[in-house]
């Protein structure tokens, strides 16, 4: 049966906006609209909010249910040279971009609209407490980013990837100031941290 055109709606949402280590993750999900409810049942809402084993129960559930879902991230050095929020948009435009079927709408955490996208779309504060695609767009991008991070942590040791995801934890920052970045840390974001060290 073909989907109703209410149900070309996705939602985007991002993470690892802040750490100082790795890409930024954007994940973009179209959810059946029949099975939305069920998901919530099962525990779905926004994924700082549930455990890492939780999220990972969800994961299949998520593409079970989704007419359609995609991950999009940015590097660090795209990060280092288009600045945070226009690397954050081109992550969620990847993610949109690579969804499969037309998009009605487009709804975004938080109060920063997608600048490059074209379609029409909305932005929702705390959107990932409020409506089910976005949710379920947070825990795919989270798990997707932090499984990333835990293979990158084998390749960059001393820094204690595994434990913080690449956030400016005092573990992570003292291991910065002590090796050195590495060549996928943000150096953009690592300015103020050397500064202060030096003096």
């Amino acid at each position: 049966m073909k989907p109703r055109q209410e149900e070309y709606i996705a939602g985007v949402d991002e993470v690892g906006k802040g750490a100082l280590f790795g890409p930024v993750f954007a994940a973009a999900v179209m959810l059946r609209r029949e099975k939305a409810d069920k998901l919530i049942v099962a525990g779905l809402k926004d994924s700082k909010l549930i455990t890492r084993k939780k999220r990972a129960t969800l994961i299949p559930l998520i593409k079970n249910a989704s007419l359609s879902w995609s991950l999009g991230q940015s590097s660090a050095r795209e990060i280092d040279i288009l600045g945070i929020r226009s690397a954050t948009e081109m992550a969620m435009l990847r993610a949109l971009q690579n969804l499969k079927g037309p998009i009605s709408m487009v709804l975004v955490d938080g109060n920063l609209p997608i600048r490059t996208w074209e379609g029409a779309q909305q932005t929702i504060i705390h959107g990932d407490n409020l409506f089910p695609n976005i949710a379920a767009a947070s825990v795919l991008a989270k798990e997707g980013r932090d499984d990333l991070i835990k293979r990158l942590a084998k390749k960059f040791p001393g820094y204690g990837l595994e434990k913080h995801s690449g956030y400016g934890t005092k573990f992570h920052c003292e291991a910065l100031i002590e090796l050195g970045p590495s060549k996928l840390h943000r150096k953009s974001f690592l300015t103020k941290l050397f500064l202060k060290a030096k003096r």
